[in-house]
């Protein structure tokens, strides 16, 4: 990857990325920062080899999303005609969401520290998010005299549900991790020293399964959002069959019967 976002994998599967401009807090609009973060998924998905994706930023933020230099009149994100615009978003940020959507390695966002406008939206793609005690979270287009151009109205009442979401996006105030925590747009706040510890152990956990049951966890969860109950029964039974027929399922019964660790190839 480039070093707008820095990649490392762990010898148990955990790929940590980083976002990585830390003097402009982690723009995630700006094309070279976006097309890095684009690539490092990409490459994740199309292999075993990362179980799991733990994203954080460099520096004191999280992501402070779009660029607002770049809002300005002939900006990347305001090239001035509304059809550029509109192409701009749909070949620029919009790819993210429909990655996210797509990936089947779980991802755990370790909220540093500000996650604000599509750095929000950012952390609501990801599958578990946990903060630091110093993490702000703010829907904060509505504060720019813009909406969320970047999914965050289908992301966030998801995750927060519409009453707090519609709040957040009409108000455009910040919530401290302890705010966040209450309305549950992370699920576990740390001290700032413990954020990426908590964070890798998570990791580990999900790491430590059969991979193939895991990316088709996630996507049932995924498809399970918008599915009725028995459509997602039906891709429950499909799943379960092409789980039962891995080695991995045979190791974790043989494991389990013989009280011993069991022992996952991705097979």
């Amino acid at each position: 990857m480039t070093d707008l976002v820095l990649s490392e994998l762990t010898d148990d599967g955990i790929l940590v990325l980083t976002l990585n401009a830390p003097a402009r807090h982690n723009p995630i609009s700006d094309p070279p920062m976006l097309d890095a973060v684009v690539a490092a998924v990409e490459q994740a998905d199309a292999g075993l080899a990362a179980r799991v994706i733990v994203l954080t930023g460099a520096g004191k933020s999280f992501s402070s999303g779009g660029n607002v230099e770049e809002m300005k009149p002939g900006g990347s994100l305001n090239p001035g005609s509304p059809a550029m615009t509109r192409r701009g978003y749909k070949k620029g940020i919009q790819r993210l969401p429909l990655l996210f959507e797509a990936l089947e390695v779980p991802v755990i966002a370790a909220v540093n520290g500000a996650a604000i406008g599509a750095g929000c939206d950012l952390a609501c793609m990801c599958d578990v998010r946990i903060a630091s005690e110093r993490a702000v979270f703010a829907e904060s287009f509505v504060k720019l005299g813009l909406v969320p151009g970047d999914g965050g109205a289908w992301l966030l009442p998801r995750v927060v549900g519409f009453a707090k979401a519609s709040e957040m996006a009409l108000t455009g105030e910040r919530l401290d991790a302890r705010a966040a925590l209450a309305c549950g747009l992370v699920s576990r706040v740390v001290p700032a020293e413990r954020l990426m510890d908590e964070a890798l152990s998570v990791a580990s956990m999900i790491a430590a399964n059969p991979p193939h049951a895991v990316r088709m966890t996630k996507r049932l969860l995924r498809e399970a959002w918008r599915a009725s109950l028995p459509a997602t029964l039906e891709m429950s039974a499909g799943f379960q069959s092409a789980c039962h027929a891995t080695r991995d399922h045979e190791e974790a019964v043989n494991a389990f019967l013989e009280k011993r660790e069991p022992r996952f190839r991705g097979e």
